[in-house]
């Protein structure tokens, strides 16, 4: 790999962890309004998974996910697998503060559309360092 790829490699790791160091470390010390988006989502994933029904403790431990993963992509430390963690945690995240088909309203429906769409970007550029070389 030349030197320059590796510094883009290195910059569009930097950029993209430092967002989920912020996103998270917020999500984590004032989850507010999140936890009553997360619970329908909570719910219906306990029908299958069973996890602890303190919907602001998980939320607040997603949000930590995110920081810690974030922190280790932003330093190049296990990219791979700090990539995964955050991938896996932007999923419910995204299903559960995005779900525009849900919204009547067409101006929220269509803010809301963009915003899942941002996060399935996220999750796609996520799945680029999991499938990275380095």
């Amino acid at each position: 790999m030349t030197t320059t790829q590796n510094t883009l490699r290195a910059a569009a790791r930097f950029l993209t962890g430092t967002t989920y160091v912020l996103l998270g470390y917020d999500a984590a010390r004032t989850p507010g309004g999140r936890v009553a988006m997360a619970e329908p989502t909570l719910d219906a994933i306990r029908t299958v998974v069973p996890l602890p029904r303190d919907n602001e403790m998980l939320v607040r431990a997603d949000g930590t996910v995110q920081a810690v993963a974030g922190s280790l992509l932003a330093l190049g430390a296990a990219p791979r697998l700090s990539g995964l963690a955050l991938a896996g945690s932007m999923v419910p995240t995204t299903l559960a503060g995005h779900a525009f088909w849900k919204i009547e309203d067409p101006a929220a429906r269509k803010l809301q559309r963009v915003q899942f769409c941002k996060n399935a970007a996220m999750i796609g550029g996520l799945l680029f360092a999991v499938a990275g070389t380095d």
